[in-house]
This record gives C-alpha cells, sequence and structure tokens, in this order.
C-alpha cells in the first residue's frame, strides 16, 4: 500500500514540474480574479460608505436649517406686526414662507448644485396646496413611511434603479418639533391638528445617482486589471527561468522527502503503538500535549493485586527461559481479560499482576468488572494448569475506594496509583488465601447483591489493625419459579 501511495505521488509531482510555466500561468490568471473581485467588493463597499455619508450629511445639514429657520427666523417674524407665513409668500406683501416651503426650496437650490441628487420631502397629511404631490409616489417611499413611523431614529435607505440609473435612496424621518407643534395644530389648513413633540410627520428622502461614481471606478478596475496582467507576464517569464535550472534537484529533493516521510512515518506509528501499550490512551495524548506533571483524584475506584501461589518454587525447578515463558503465557491471558471488562492495567511485579477500574474514565460499574476480571483469573489458571501439567493457583485481593492516580518522573515513567485504597487492597492480596479472592467491606457492601460471598471474619492486616474481609465465591442469579415469584441460585465459579 505504501509503495502505491510512493508511486503515485511521485508521478504527480513529476507531472507538476513538467507543466510548471502552465500551472504558474494559472495561479497568476487566478490570483489577477481574485484581486479584481476583492478590489471591486472593496470599491463597492467604498462607495456604499461614501454616498451613504455623503447623502446623510446634506439630510443632516437640510434638516439644521430646517430648524434654525423655524426657530429663530420665524420664532422672531411673527412677532413683528404685519408679517405673516403662507406657502405663496412671493404673491403676497409682508409674507414669509412657511418652514416647509423653506425646505423645499432650499432642496431645489442643492439639486442644481449637485447633478444627479435629488431632494423630496413627502408625508401622509400634505397640505391641501401640496395634495397632488406631497405624498409617496412608489413602493419605496410607502416602505420608508411604514419603517420610519415604527423606527424614526433609523434611517431607511436601498442601493435601487431609479428612473434607469443605479442610484442610492435615502429616507430620514422628520419629526415634529417644539416649535413646529402649535404652527401645524393651529394653521386653518392643517390636514392634521393633534401633532405632539416627537411624532412623524413626514420623511425627506434624497436620492443619488451611481452613474458618475460606478464610471470611475470601473475605469480603475481597468486599470489595476492591465497592471496586474503585465506584472505576472513578468513573473511568470522570470520563475520559469529559474524553475528550468531547478528541476532536476528539485525533483531529487522531492523522492528523498517523500522516503523520509514515509519512514517517519512508519516510526511514528511504531512510537505511538509503543506508548500506549504503556500509558492509557488519555494520558499519553496529555504528555504528548506537553503535560509534564499528571495527577488525578477518583473518588470511586475498585484495585485488583493478584499473586501466583508457587511460582517461586516452579521457578526453583526449571530453566529460567522457560520459566519466563510460562509467567507470559499467563500475563497475557490476563492482558486478554483485563482488555475484555475494559480494566486498565497497571503494573506487574515479578509474578504480581496489578489492575484498576474506574480511571483514567470514571465508570459506574467498577467494581462489577472487577469481580469478573478475579472470577476470570482463576478460570484462566484453572485452565493453564491442565494445558501445561502444572499446580499453581491465584491468590487476589480486592479494595474499592478513592486514589490518586497519575504520572511521575522523566525516565520509564509509569501510570501509577497511591492512597489507602491501594495499600489496603495490596494487604487484601497479601493476606489472602491461595486459590480464594479476598475483598474489604467497601467492596462486599458494592457487590453483596450480585455476587455470592463467603465470610472469613475478623483478621489481622499488617499497618492495618483488625479488618472483617469476606470472600468472593461466584456469581448470583436469579431465576423464577412458576409461581412468578423470584428466588435467588446460587451459582460458584
Amino acid at each position: 500500500m505504501n509503495k502505491l501511495i510512493y508511486r503515485v505521488t511521485t508521478l504527480f509531482i513529476h507531472q507538476l514540474y513538467k507543466r510548471t510555466t502552465l500551472v504558474l500561468s494559472l495561479m497568476f490568471c487566478i490570483a489577477i480574479i481574485a484581486g479584481l473581485w476583492n478590489t471591486y467588493r472593496l470599491s463597492s463597499n467604498l462607495i456604499k460608505s461614501q454616498v451613504l455619508q455623503h447623502v446623510s450629511d446634506y439630510a443632516e445639514t437640510l434638516k439644521e436649517a430646517r430648524i434654525l429657520y423655524s426657530s429663530e427666523i420665524v420664532g422672531h417674524a411673527i412677532k413683528i406686526e404685519g408679517i405673516s407665513m403662507t406657502h405663496d409668500y412671493k404673491k403676497k406683501e409682508g409674507a414669509m414662507p412657511l418652514p416647509i416651503t423653506f425646505l423645499m426650496e432650499l432642496a431645489q437650490r442643492i439639486e442644481l448644485k449637485n447633478p444627479g441628487m435629488s431632494v423630496y420631502i413627502y408625508s401622509n397629511y400634505p397640505f391641501p396646496w401640496r395634495q397632488a404631490e406631497g405624498g409617496p409616489r412608489d413602493n419605496f417611499e410607502l416602505k420608508a413611511i411604514r419603517h420610519l413611523e415604527k423606527n424614526p431614529d433609523l434611517p431607511f435607505y436601498k442601493f435601487v434603479e431609479f428612473q434607469g440609473h443605479p442610484s442610492f435612496r435615502y429616507a430620514e424621518a422628520d419629526i415634529m418639533k417644539p416649535s413646529c407643534v402649535s404652527c401645524h395644530n393651529n394653521h386653518p389648513d392643517s390636514p392634521k391638528k393633534d401633532w405632539k413633540v416627537g411624532d412623524v410627520r413626514g420623511v425627506l428622502e434624497i436620492t443619488q445617482s451611481l452613474d458618475s461614481t460606478i464610471k470611475m471606478t470601473n475605469a480603475g478596475l481597468r486599470d489595476t486589471f492591465f497592471t496586474l496582467v503585465g506584472l505576472s507576464i513578468l513573473g511568470v517569464a522570470g520563475l520559469t527561468l529559474v524553475i528550468s535550472k531547478l528541476r532536476r534537484t528539485s525533483t531529487e529533493l522531492e523522492r528523498r522527502v517523500i522516503e523520509r516521510t514515509a519512514e517517519l512515518a512508519e516510526e511514528k506509528e511504531k512510537s505511538e503503538s509503543l506508548l500506549l501499550n504503556i500509558l492509557p490512551e488519555q494520558i499519553a495524548d496529555r504528555l504528548k500535549q506537553g503535560h509534564h506533571q499528571i495527577a488525578e483524584g477518583f473518588a470511586e475506584v475498585t484495585i485488583l493485586f493478584a499473586d501466583i501461589v508457587g511460582f517461586t518454587l516452579l521457578s526453583e525447578k526449571i530453566p529460567p527461559k522457560d520459566l519466563v515463558i510460562l509467567l507470559n503465557k499467563i500475563f497475557s491471558e490476563f492482558d486478554r481479560l483485563s482488555d475484555r471488562h475494559g480494566l486498565e492495567k497497571i503494573k506487574t511485579i515479578g509474578d504480581a499482576y496489578m489492575v484498576a477500574s474506574g480511571l483514567p474514565i470514571p465508570r459506574t460499574d467498577h467494581v462489577e468488572a472487577v469481580a469478573e476480571m478475579a472470577l476470570d483469573m482463576q478460570q484462566a489458571i484453572a485452565k493453564f494448569n491442565l494445558e501445561n501439567n502444572c499446580e499453581l493457583s491465584i491468590r487476589i485481593g480486592i479494595n474499592s475506594g478513592p486514589v490518586i492516580a497519575g504520572v511521575i518522573g522523566t525516565k520509564k515513567f509509569i501510570y501509577d496509583l497511591w492512597g489507602d485504597a491501594v495499600n489496603t487492597a495490596s494487604r487484601m492480596e497479601s493476606h489472602g488465601i491461595p486459590g480464594a479472592i479476598q475483598v474489604t467491606t467497601s467492596t462486599y457492601n458494592l457487590l453483596e447483591n450480585k455476587y455470592v460471598f463467603q465470610e472469613r471474619g475478623v483478621i489481622s492486616v499488617k499497618g492495618k489493625g483488625e479488618m472483617k474481609t469476606y470472600l468472593l465465591v461466584g456469581r448470583k442469579v436469579s431465576i423464577k419459579k412458576e409461581s412468578g415469584k423470584r428466588i435467588d441460585k446460587k451459582i460458584v465459579l
């Protein structure tokens, strides 16, 4: 499989080098397109932001001019006898334009100074003399009024086709100011007499044509395109000359890199496998990530110690090589049992074997898993004796409780356990009975409903004093009578 991958990779690289110029040309074309697209996008965004700022500044200027006219000029003028305010002030002597009339005339002057811009003021309540042209004229203006009546502080705008030209339409709410409420409510021709400060009395709309801006942008993009094309041609020519000289060297280097990479990958796989045989996967991952001190507390763990009884006497009778072979067979079978029950093998010391359940990943059935492991270990030893004509037995001790687990040292480190629960489990094995499984009261309390036990009684334990212990005999299963009542039947393995 690795050879096939290597051949395919080599062929691909060889073909790539033979068509380097074509590849580079395509890459430069893609780069030009991407650059132009990004420039166009940035230009479009810049146009939108500038137009929005430009138009909103004009709208703010118009509103401020109207406020100034209404509060200052009109406020002083109406106190002078003989001066009146009307929309047709040009036809009457001593008359001044209404604020709305003033604003519309100011807007007309702005349109004359700014070709492509139009200003329109409309409302749902136009005065009689503006009835024909003072309301919304199209769908945009209807939407603008509805939007601004609900959100007077948020302008309404869109980039649309308007009168056959790409345009920006911007609408702001015309809010009723304190200086205008009295005039509007008392004017004899006012269509609405209950205005309040803050009401939306109308909409100020400014439309800006984008023809000239788009034309300038497109001209700039054309110049940019031709510049990029010219630079790309020069770049491709230069790179082609350089690549033609480096191709042979590069091909050899690539071949060596591929071979070395495959070797490193294979070595890494072997190292990963070896590391996982030494440490739990979660702990190995943390060490690879740079965690040098790993220690965790686990509240509920069950520990098993096992020792092969009679192994020392056997070692005096057979050669060391044969002894190691026998021990390897036994412990290999224990390893398979550990994997089957999902336990964590901690270590072996001589002919002693140690496993734990409930770490590094906690589990609720940790004690049951260890009990099953212990019973299976007894069966494994019995089978081993039959196959190898031996008379070995195994002494097992089990305890449940809290432990500290982690990795110490910098060389030949292992995943180990510490705590009183570990020491007690070790004492259960060393003070146990050959061929039996001795457990503490804490383990017994967790298992008594599912397994069969024989009370050993109180024994003296080194370093612990008097302790009551139990012997795990077998599994307990339930069967039904014909009456439907359940009874327990003891199955001793």
